[in-house]
């Protein structure tokens, strides 16, 4: 069974919903979720908040946390995930801030630098993540990948 599949069954199981908040992946994550036949019964929503403004009004992340930080940060990352889990309801959360390139990256923030944000129930994390800097198509794909494998883990342990 795949990742999703069994990310799947693991949140049907528990009479779980799963709501999603994602940048540098444009929906590849949801994508991912939606392709399981049945996922309907716990997917509640997905959001692409791909740029600033749309972190801000959507997602209510602070301007502040923005100028401060930047959109690729732990800080932002977490507000994202922490107000998705107010606006959807849902007891499984996750949101996903990065830079995927090709261009886009700094020294202190390069190419492949990404922010998972998990929230189940009161718990949440944030996981720091460096992908080779092999191509846009590249750093997505592991990021979804990487997503899915903490989801797995963060949902079993939530048991």
């Amino acid at each position: 069974m795949n990742l999703n599949k069994k990310i799947i069954s693991l949140i049907k199981r528990k009479k779980m919903k799963l709501s999603i908040a994602e940048s540098c992946t444009g929906g590849m994550l949801s994508s991912a979720i939606t392709s399981v036949s049945g996922s309907s019964k716990v997917f509640t929503m997905g959001l692409v908040t791909y740029s600033n403004q749309a972190k801000i009004s959507i997602l209510k992340v602070p301007k502040k946390i923005i100028k401060q930080y930047g959109a690729v940060s732990v800080q932002c990352c977490l507000a994202m995930v922490n107000n998705l889990s107010k606006i959807s309801k849902s007891k499984v959360c996750v949101s996903i801030t990065g830079i995927a390139g090709p261009k886009g990256g700094s020294k202190q923030k390069p190419i492949g630098l990404v922010y998972i944000g998990i929230k189940v129930g009161k718990r949440v994390v944030v996981n720091k993540c460096n992908f080779k800097n092999i191509g846009r198509i590249f750093i997505q794909k592991q990021t979804v990948k990487k997503t899915l494998n903490l989801l797995i883990q963060f949902i079993k342990r939530d048991s």
